[in-house]
């Protein structure tokens, strides 16, 4: 069974759409998103500098831009994405892409969405200086009350070893300073707030207000929630979800358990892979993994998804 995912913020990095613009009907399609959502993507995702794509109003449209282009590369239709795969997630914004990739969103409404979220997180970020951190390594039992004595939140819990705390930006110098016993490295990430936390309770009103314009289709294929790594059968309890994980820590790791007891034999990780896929190769061993970076990959997905066992029935399971 093949498994589509979509990475999250800080992910992207300058330059990393020039090869994609490359492809027919590439550019037009982020031009036409630009227009309807106010934002220059063709420019912040060629000539953007790495400061300018930290913007969280800015990265969150970008990520899903790019995910929904180099995926549909692969499954133009939600049809294919039902047919050729069993499930489908995205980690945090990633979310937004693949409820556009399951049917839940057109991709145009999706766009839209992960507009207004981005524009609101970061006017909830502006609020007080907050960020996030990643520890890899370490033992949960061990990070876990270290991080609660410093104040901080277990925003990701990723598995394979990591989890991304996130705080004030004291709070966050602090652990770099005083990382918790067993923990290989604390890295500080290019994201400009500190995402799934109480920081971001107005940003979960501004999209609650949002989503009321929405009419959320059932998902076609099984969409594994971030909230708990359940499989999501209805596109309003999808919807809602998305809304209330933004103030909420992502649980990446229950996400990666549902794949491998749905019987997961592939995953496939879409542009600007890498992350999901790294974290995959090490919870999920014998699961065959690909990231999508440039169209030079594409070829090698394809591969995969021809050779991935166990096609997907074409509507989810419970």
């Amino acid at each position: 069974m093949l498994v589509l995912v979509a990475p999250g913020q800080g992910a992207q990095t300058p330059g990393f759409l020039i090869p994609w613009l490359d492809l027919p009907g590439v550019e037009d399609q982020l031009r036409e998103w630009s227009e309807t959502i106010d934002l220059d993507l063709v420019h912040y995702g060629t000539k953007g500098t790495e400061e300018e794509i930290r913007d969280t109003a800015v990265a969150q449209p970008l990520l899903v831009a790019a995910s929904l282009i180099s995926a549909r590369q692969l499954f133009p239709t939600v049809d294919d994405v039902a047919a050729h795969t069993g499930a489908a997630a995205g980690h945090s914004v990633g979310e937004l892409a693949a409820a556009a990739l399951t049917g839940t969103l057109s991709d145009a409404e999706a766009m839209s969405l992960v507009r207004r979220r981005g524009l609101a997180m970061a006017e909830a970020a502006a609020v007080t200086e907050t960020g996030m951190a990643a520890l890899l390594g370490g033992a949960e039992d061990v990070v876990l009350p270290h991080l609660e004595q410093l104040g901080l939140t277990p925003a990701n819990v990723n598995g394979a070893g990591q989890i991304v705390a996130a705080g004030t930006a004291e709070q966050i110098a602090a652990l770099v300073e005083n990382k918790p016993e067993g923990t290989r490295r604390v890295v500080p990430l290019k994201v400009a707030g500190a995402f799934h936390t109480h920081h971001m309770a107005p940003a979960v009103s501004a999209l609650q207000a949002a989503v009321t314009e929405l009419s959320p289709a059932d998902p076609r294929t099984r969409y594994v929630s971030n909230k708990d790594g359940r499989v999501v059968t209805s596109g309003q309890d999808l919807v809602e979800r998305m809304v209330g994980q933004v103030a909420n820590p992502v649980r990446w790791d229950l996400c990666m358990e549902t794949f491998k007891e749905l019987g997961a034999t592939a995953l496939i990780e879409a542009a600007p892979g890498g992350t999901l896929t790294g974290l995959a190769k090490r919870a999920l061993p014998g699961v065959r993994t690909l990231a999508l970076k440039t169209p030079d990959d594409l070829d090698a997905a394809r591969e995969l998804i021809a050779t991935a066992a166990d096609a997907a029935p074409a509507a989810p399971a419970e």
